[in-house]
């Protein structure tokens, strides 16, 4: 019997790379793509899949993005909509937008092992913006923002716990973070260099411009 991986591994799996979904998880050696990469026989043969259709590869890449995030087509749209809008290259600024999304900051921070940890606890209200308590994820940051914790000891024990459990983990230039607290803030905008996610966002544009 096939053993279960759980959704996000399959996800993985078929994508063929990894797509950061279950946070921490997929740096070590439970990673499915890992594990079957340990286990895929050698040669050409190993691993194989059908030839995908220009239609199809820029498909693929548009997914891709939307799994990473963990966006629904309306709201990914709603992002793609505001990018086109704005001057410079779309791709590069839709990735920007994505990254400044609340729930990845949170991620981004250490703050949650996922972006759906990081959803849920702002849906529950451990999450303050700016000293306000905020509970929709997909809010974007800007600079001179603050994200700080809910006054609570349960608020602060369970993202104390995950930032002791990561000790080694690297917060990115753009975001500020004082563990002792904890709080961060948005000291710059991220660059496409911060994102962690190897797409070429060109065919992503092409592909919903159609």
């Amino acid at each position: 019997m096939a053993r279960y991986l759980g959704p996000t591994c399959r996800q993985c799996r078929r994508e063929g790379m990894k797509l950061m979904l279950k946070g921490t998880r997929c740096e070590t050696a439970k990673c499915s793509i890992e594990r079957r990469e340990r286990s895929m026989a050698p040669g050409m043969h190993g691993w194989r899949r059908g030839r995908h259709s220009e239609h199809g590869v820029r498909l693929r890449e548009k997914q891709k993005v939307k799994r990473y995030y963990g966006l629904l087509e309306k709201q990914f749209m709603s992002f793609f909509r505001e990018a086109v809008r704005k001057k410079g290259n779309t791709g590069r600024t839709l990735l920007e937008l994505l990254e400044r999304r609340l729930d990845n900051v949170v991620y981004k921070l250490n703050f949650a092992p996922s972006r759906k940890a990081a959803r849920q606890l702002i849906a529950h209200g451990h999450i303050y913006l700016n000293g306000r308590r905020v509970d929709v994820a997909d809010i974007t940051v800007k600079i001179g923002d603050k994200i700080t914790l809910k006054n609570s000891d349960r608020s602060r024990k369970a993202v104390k716990a995950q930032l002791e459990a990561n000790p080694n983990y690297q917060v990115q230039g753009w975001l500020q973070l004082d563990p002792s607290k904890p709080a961060a803030t948005v000291v710059s905008l991220p660059t496409r260099e911060d994102v962690q996610l190897a797409v070429e966002e060109q065919l992503v544009v092409e592909f919903c411009s159609r």
